[in-house]
């Protein structure tokens, strides 16, 4: 293990143990009002009339007209209101706002506030949606030729559902008017130069008149990626009408039913086959956006990007749709798109070897991509593709091929047994150029006349882990002290935008900058004196350019690869299935603290194991989530899965801060694909299943269905 890899105290370990750390719902009340929403019951309808009481002194209603500036979040489109226009989309839009120092003087009003609607047909299912927020397509090879020329011809259809970030701390955000005028809007969040640039433009003023600031922050997975943005301006223009400090705090049913989840997918592929091997892939990918553009943009790139898997298929066209529904608006998330095509692609390929009567890990090992092979943009895979020796791993640690060819003869009696394997890559970084030409960060080192050093960077602490990794770099360079190193939480009126907490950006992109700035502040040290030095993104020379219009070229510069194995045991009786044991080997290059990266390790597969099994959320005929608490929308524990395995495979990346690549996201991906194969294998008779989350309710239809 390299030095560097040393696991050391987190940083933030003591005073989050301690309940010293301050939350956005630990400041004191004091002035403070509570901020509740006045949200649709309707999925769509237009707004004929708000009737609001007489409001008590103090108390305030504040709905779309007090917005001084553009009432539009600034996301990637312009299109999700601050507050509901003449029209709401779906059930829980934010109408308007009352806040006021008594909770319950709020609820009272909020309860008297008569609306009057003009009901619209919803539209609820994206197979019946005519209405294209985004339509990306690609493709290389000769399409006709390949499929004309096979000897078989699949095609098959996949579906995900919801799943919810089901972070600790839920949605909360406060914003404060300052005595110089300006506005100080801070809460739980992971992108404060996001939220910034949306406040400024809800507020109508100028950069210099907002600022933006993480407070410790509770989780986020990608719920508080871009969601932060529109209740930051919810906020901010609530406390401007105000003028005075207002918060507001989701409950978890409320946090539960409208803020953003993952999105649910359909995904069509035409596969053509000739000599026991895939020469074509024509697939059509479908996301569910609901209401509002948000993220789909990048959701929908992604997913299409990783849709053909880990495998070299010379003749490929993708094309991918995100679709409205009046349904709550979806958002990133942990891998945001990749599980969706990664679990059809890898079930797609298991169904192909079974239909050919061979090993499903035999088949799509004869079609892993290698170091120099195209990728599906037609770019490159520059660095080395571990994937075969972390197969191997994989097969060392739990005796894979074994019990996959024992769990194929077959089964009788209650408890069935089986296993399923799953390839997957996380590309690390923004996709194609948004590195270089959208975010260009900006890092920097401010060393204190003392000799300590402050990390300057708008990067937030969202539990992986940035306030220990960043100062272990930075000391490492300087030969400081870890103690001599510190980062705080980022605000954006002290740090400059070294780009957003997604990505499985911050580390391998950001970490390597500051890497650079602390060499250059170790040439330039000057005892006793105060300097600042700064770093800016460049990127890799080895890149191939790549092009969103034509989705051609490097995607990404590196991936990080992960093998993910599953062993079952359904239960015909109940439908239950207890998984025996869960393998993930992951390369995520160096790990910059190896107890940290195998926590992410560990959390982040047992996130991809829930979502592929408990965590089934859906709404209702109206467009009302239905899985509004714990008790009806079930996220696993460690209890769960108590025999879970994480391996760290190293294959260094040469740009990345000693080798690291991205990691947070990778390990959720692959997991669905290995899940409901292993399920798949454990009902037998060739059964296929075709859908995520794959509950013990689905495995009762099929076992009453097949005669199981």
């Amino acid at each position: 293990m390299e030095h560097i890899s040393q696991p050391v105290v987190k940083k933030d370990h003591a005073p989050k143990m301690s309940g010293h750390s301050v939350y956005v719902g630990d400041y004191e009340s004091d002035g403070v009002l509570v901020g509740k929403m006045l949200r649709s019951t309707l999925a769509h309808a237009r707004l004929s009339a708000v009737k609001v009481p007489p409001l008590p002194h103090g108390y305030f209603y504040v709905d779309q007209t007090d917005v001084p500036g553009d009432n539009n979040v600034n996301i990637v489109m312009d299109d999700t209101p601050v507050y509901a226009r003449e029209t709401v989309e779906y059930i829980g839009e934010p109408i308007g706002m009352v806040v006021g120092p008594e909770e319950s003087v709020v609820d009272r009003i909020l309860s008297e506030i008569q609306i009057d609607y003009e009901e619209l047909e919803p539209v609820l299912d994206i197979r019946k949606s005519e209405t294209v927020f985004f339509d990306y397509e690609y493709g290389k090879g000769d399409m006709d030729k390949a499929f004309s020329e096979a000897d078989k011809v699949y095609e098959e259809e996949f579906t995900t559902g919801y799943q919810e970030q089901a972070y600790l701390e839920p949605q909360g955000m406060m914003a404060e008017p300052e005595e110089d005028g300006r506005m100080f809007v801070h809460g739980s969040l992971q992108c404060p130069y996001y939220v910034h640039g949306a406040v400024i433009r809800a507020l109508g003023c100028g950069p210099d008149r907002v600022h933006v600031k993480q407070d410790v922050t509770g989780g986020g997975f990608g719920g508080k990626e871009a969601f932060p943005s529109v209740l930051g301006c919810q906020v901010a223009v609530a406390a401007k009408k105000a003028n005075a400090p207002v918060r507001c705090i989701f409950d978890r049913r409320e946090d539960l039913e409208f803020s953003s989840k993952r999105h649910p997918s359909l995904c069509k592929y035409r596969v053509a086959v000739k000599d026991g091997k895939v020469t074509a892939m024509d697939i059509d990918v479908k996301f569910n956006s609901g209401a509002y553009t948000t993220l789909s943009a990048v959701v929908l790139q992604r997913g299409i990007i990783c849709s053909s898997g880990i495998y070299d298929v010379e003749n490929l066209h993708v094309r991918g749709r995100a679709l409205k529904t009046n349904t709550t608006p979806t958002g990133a998330y942990r891998g945001f798109g990749a599980p969706q095509t990664f679990f059809a692609v890898e079930m797609m390929m298991a169904h192909i070897a079974m239909d050919l009567g061979v090993d499903s890990l035999e088949f799509k090992e004869k079609h892993i991509v290698k170091q120099g092979d195209s990728t599906s943009t037609s770019g490159k895979y520059h660095f080395p593709v571990p994937i075969p020796a972390m197969i191997g791993e994989i097969d060392q640690a739990c005796d894979f091929r074994r019990k996959r060819l024992e769990y194929t003869k077959p089964q009788t009696g209650r408890y069935r047994r089986g296993i399923g394997i799953s390839m997957h890559f996380h590309g690390a970084g923004f996709t194609g150029s948004g590195e270089r030409d959208h975010i260009k960060a900006v890092c920097k080192l401010h060393k204190y006349p003392d000799g300590t050093v402050e990390i300057l960077a708008s990067n937030g602490e969202i539990g992986q882990g940035l306030r220990t990794t960043f100062p272990k770099i930075v000391a490492k360079e300087l030969n400081l002290p870890l103690e001599k190193v510190y980062y705080d939480q980022p605000d954006t009126a002290r740090v400059p935008d070294s780009g957003p907490t997604v990505a499985s950006r911050s580390l391998m992109v950001v970490g390597e900058l500051l890497r650079r700035c602390a060499i250059k502040l170790r040439t330039e040290w000057k005892e006793g004196e105060d300097q600042i030095v700064e770093e800016r993104f460049k990127e890799p020379d080895f890149v191939i350019p790549f092009y969103l219009d034509k989705f051609q070229g490097d995607a990404y510069p590196t991936y990080a690869w992960g093998v993910s194995a599953i062993e079952v045991e359904v239960d015909t009786y109940t439908g239950l299935t207890e998984i025996l044991g869960a393998y993930g080997c992951f390369d995520v290059g160096t790990p910059i603290d190896y107890n940290i990266v195998i926590g992410q390790m560990e959390g982040g597969f047992l996130q991809g194991i829930g979502y592929a099994s408990t965590e089934y959320m859906d709404y209702d005929q109206k467009g009302r989530i239905r899985n509004n608490s714990f008790s009806d929308y079930l996220i696993l524990t460690a209890a769960d899965v108590s025999n879970l395995t994480c391996m760290l495979h190293v294959e260094k990346y040469p740009d990345g801060p000693y080798g690291a690549k991205g990691a947070g996201e990778l390990p959720l991906v692959g997991a669905p694909g290995a899940y409901v194969e292993a399920v798949e294998q454990a009902l037998g008779r060739k059964v296929k299943l075709n859908h995520a989350p794959f509950t013990a309710e689905d495995t009762i239809k099929v076992i009453m269905k097949e005669g199981l």
